[in-house]
């Protein structure tokens, strides 16, 4: 696949930087109105798994891109993937609504999502929403991958 840039107009307030570069990984910037960074997301296909590492903060404005990204890669066949929130500042009920959507569109698949890097305020939010329980959650992505 060659490297293609593209940039579109979300709404008002966000445009997206889309990198799409060889070996099917992906970087997807969300920046708002004014040049503030949002969310960043990479994807980078490691051993069986779609890693996405996700840096900023998912929230009402992020997050329907974030399950965007994810249901495009259910759609092209993944089904095996590490979230790692090592870089993830701030994640929001619609934030853990598009995780579960992701979730629900595998199951069918019999596919699976794994955690990993998480800390401070987004690790709380886990263990408060009770998705601690519901996913498997590691400390590094190397542990996930084993």
């Amino acid at each position: 696949m060659s490297t293609a840039e593209q940039r579109c107009l979300v709404n008002e307030k966000t445009n997206i930087d889309l990198y799409i570069g060889r070996n099917r990984s992906a970087r997807l910037k969300l920046i708002g109105k004014y040049g503030m960074e949002f969310m960043e997301i990479q994807t980078a296909k490691e051993k069986n798994a779609m890693v996405v590492f996700v840096q900023g903060k998912m929230d009402a404005v992020t997050a329907p891109e974030f399950e965007k990204a994810i249901s495009n890669l259910i759609a092209q066949g993944e089904n095996f993937f590490l979230f790692n929130f090592s870089g993830l500042e701030y994640i929001s009920s619609a934030g853990l609504r598009s995780i579960l959507a992701a979730a629900k569109q595998l199951k069918p698949k019999g596919g699976n999502i794994l955690f990993s890097g998480l800390k401070g305020p987004v690790k709380s939010v886990f263990k408060i929403s009770g998705f601690g329980s519901m996913f498997k959650i590691f400390e590094t992505q190397e542990d996930a991958l084993k």
